[in-house]
């Protein structure tokens, strides 16, 4: 119990650094982006939408806007693909670098987010949460994640969620650190490019808990 609190008190001490260092150094950075946004499309710099962090608490999520105005309504499990066309010229770039989540630092530094965790989804996605789901509510959400480095998009929305439950109560500093290296991989290569290479057999895992739920009930 002790040495997850002191995990905890490391993993927020990390978020706060490296959020600090990508914040101020890289700065003129995101000015750039921001300018690029308004003068290449209209619409507000920021999207802006209401997502459940920690403990089912809402919190507003801050991204780069990538789509034109209007084209927030989404279908749950179906993600906005490479080629959706409600994505701007520059939303292309913003994307495939995954700078457009460069704003969510802000909800790391608050505290709402932190840098490794289950991504935030929409509040309407709460309505079809189970027991075993709501679990991924039991840390706050992240930045990247366990399911962005294993396929994200290109997994099954089922897949996702198991290894978001699986971070949860599998989380060490080591595994947020093997996240974020690999995160580096994905931003640099695609995430088509790490299906089927999950760093953890969460398969494997869902088994074995499955059979240890099956024994207490027989008992």
């Amino acid at each position: 119990m002790e040495d997850k609190k002191f995990q905890k008190f490391i993993k927020r001490l990390l978020d706060i650094v490296v959020s600090l260092i990508v914040l101020i150094p890289f700065l003129p950075i995101w000015i750039f982006i921001a300018i690029l946004i308004k003068v290449t499309s209209e619409g507000p710099i920021f999207f802006l939408q209401d997502r459940p962090g920690k403990n089912k608490k809402i919190f507003k999520v801050y991204k780069f806007r990538t789509m034109r105005p209007g084209s927030e309504k989404m279908v749950k499990g179906q993600e906005v693909m490479k080629d959706d066309d409600r994505i701007t010229a520059i939303g292309k770039f913003l994307r495939r670098s995954k700078l457009d989540e460069i704003p969510q630092i802000l909800n790391v530094l608050k505290g709402e987010m932190s840098l490794v965790g289950p991504r935030p989804e929409r509040v309407a996605s709460l309505a079809d949460y189970d027991e075993e789901i709501f679990k991924r509510l039991n840390m706050s959400p992240g930045m990247t994640g366990l399911a962005q480095v294993s396929g994200n998009i290109y997994l099954s929305l089922e897949d996702r969620y198991k290894l978001d439950v699986y971070y949860v109560e599998n989380f060490k500093i080591l595994l947020d650190l093997r996240i974020l290296i690999r995160t580096v991989g994905v931003v640099l290569f695609g995430e088509d490019k790490y299906v089927d290479k999950s760093l953890v057999d969460f398969h494997h895992s869902t088994k074995e808990a499955a059979v240890a739920k099956e024994e207490t009930v027989s008992k």
